[in-house]
């Protein structure tokens, strides 16, 4: 019975990355990931400015969104997302996630993403401490800790993020 209860107590999510799905079977791949029982969808978004690569936009969420009921989690590695916060959420985003480096005012835009009715989240680069969001915890639905530098697949891990992960916990 406690086993059971931790195990309750314990939430492991799937969280799938389109960032190198196959473009021209976007719904099929969808569908796999369903199959899979995947329990959720995570969009990388780039703007080849915050990070040095063009990736997804609004419009393969907006696509995608009538034939899934899978939770939309969205990474925004754009400059400014404040800017672009009801354009996602109403192409279907459930979770929005800025990176504290890219937002003037932190705060604000995890206001803007709670207005529009959704889950907030914050992204740290490897090198950004948790300093840059201790000030915002309790606005937060979600932590994303890079343990890349964010813009390409396939990069190598950083393992001095390990301390970080462990000073989160404590926090």
């Amino acid at each position: 019975y406690k086993f059971l209860l931790f195990l309750y107590k314990i939430m492991i999510k799937i969280s799938a990355s389109l960032m190198c799905a196959d473009y021209s079977n976007l719904a099929g791949q969808v569908e796999d990931l369903e199959k899979a029982r995947v329990d959720m969808l995570h969009f990388d978004i780039m703007d080849g400015d915050f990070v040095p690569n063009f990736s997804m936009s609004q419009l393969e969420m907006k696509a995608l969104r009538p034939l899934t009921k899978l939770t939309f989690d969205v990474h925004l590695m754009i400059k400014e997302p404040i800017r672009y916060i009801k354009q996602f959420a109403d192409a279907g985003a459930d979770i929005l996630t800025v990176h504290a480096e890219a937002c003037v005012h932190l705060d604000r835009t995890l206001q803007e993403i709670k207005e529009h009715g959704k889950k907030a989240a914050v992204a740290l680069n490897p090198s950004t401490p948790l300093s840059a969001i201790q000030h915002v915890l309790d606005k937060l639905d979600m932590i994303v800790l890079m343990t890349v530098n964010p813009g390409f697949a396939g990069q190598k891990y950083i393992p001095s993020v390990i301390p970080k992960i462990k000073e989160l916990r404590e926090l």
